[in-house]
């Protein structure tokens, strides 16, 4: 009954501190009205009359009950029930461009650049649960790996199958990449679009200039973050293939054109980052969730339920008690 209860009007309690006062004056009060009398018997009314003389006290103890009862029924008790609607206002379609060259295999970052970026980016995609997210994956040529949906279930199975592989044209062609995933995003109704366009190297491959690429990310109105992948100096690299057919291992210097990235981000409104390890991309994918937040709007309903109504009722049925009983039983003793 009483579950979520609060008052509105809390100052009044403090008037029970009266409660303690009129206590101290019926003790004084009665002190000082009582009377002794002298008799040699009592034989007879002794019993009776000792105890309704005692018990008449109940009297003034139920006329402090109904008074508190009173004061906390001023202080408008109510149970609050909160109801909340959550609607999305403004949702963001986001394509997350993967550059998929053997270079991402290097070592710099555990257990290699790629799959680091899988790790990072499987919680960035979680943690958009009302935007629509696609992928596309780009070494010397780029396609689409997943158009831009809601289902966060097949974005994140389409992540955790991509790697390095010999049918993509080797090389890196940012321009490419850039340009497949504005081809994704041209179309779309998203008052906020966004391309998180990922590499560790320069810019050696495909026949759409970069820079055309920007042009165009900003003529369609989506914003590019831009992140350079690897450590600076030098990187435990693939160099070329074992006997076997596995990648051999050699230390290379990290080459990324940091200014075309940082040019591609200036000129369409994004911003360039730049992870030399595991924590620092974590901490970029984490920056660019604040930075690109979906406006959430949020109605909350309140159903208040007075209850001062019992409070009420039973100080009445207190008072009422207490006036039959000093009209008959207590008639002869107050």
């Amino acid at each position: 009954m009483f579950e979520n209860l609060e008052f509105l009007n809390k100052e009044l309690f403090w008037f029970l501190l009266l409660l303690p006062i009129a206590i101290i004056w019926y003790a004084l009060k009665h002190s000082r009205q009582t009377a002794e009398l002298k008799i040699s018997s009592i034989k007879g009314f002794k019993a009776a009359s000792s105890f309704w003389s005692k018990f008449r006290h109940v009297l003034f103890a139920l006329r402090l009950i109904a008074l508190a009862l009173l004061i906390t029924a001023l202080a408008r008790p109510r149970t609050v029930d909160v109801s909340t609607k959550t609607k999305t206002t403004r949702g963001i379609d986001i394509v997350m461009a993967i550059d998929v060259s053997a270079s991402m295999l290097a070592k710099d970052l555990r257990p290699n650049r790629l799959e680091a970026l899988k790790n990072v980016a499987a919680d960035f995609i979680n943690g958009r649960p009302n935007d629509r997210i696609g992928l596309v994956e780009y070494a010397g040529e780029a396609y689409t790996k997943t158009p831009i949906t809601t289902d966060k279930s097949i974005v994140q199975r389409s992540l955790r199958d991509i790697k390095y592989n010999t049918i993509i044209e080797g090389g890196t062609a940012i321009g490419m990449g850039l340009a497949t995933s504005v081809n994704r995003l041209k179309d779309s109704r998203a008052k906020s679009k966004v391309i998180i366009l990922l590499t560790d190297g320069v810019n050696n491959s495909g026949f759409i200039d970069p820079k055309i690429a920007s042009e165009l990310a900003v003529e369609y109105g989506i914003k590019v973050y831009t992140i350079g992948l690897g450590t600076n100096g030098m990187a435990l690299s693939p160099i070329g293939f074992n006997a076997n057919g596995s990648f051999r291992y050699g230390r290379q210097q990290v080459e990324i054109d940091e200014k075309l990235l940082e040019e591609i981000a200036d000129a369409t409104g994004g911003k360039y980052f730049r992870a030399t390890n595991n924590k620092k991309l974590a901490e970029i994918y984490k920056e660019i969730n604040k930075l690109e937040k979906t406006e959430i709007e949020e109605k909350k309903y309140y159903n208040y339920d007075e209850k001062y109504r019992p409070f009420i009722l039973f100080a009445g049925l207190l008072l009422l008690i207490e006036l039959l009983l000093r009209n008959t039983i207590f008639r002869s003793f107050v």
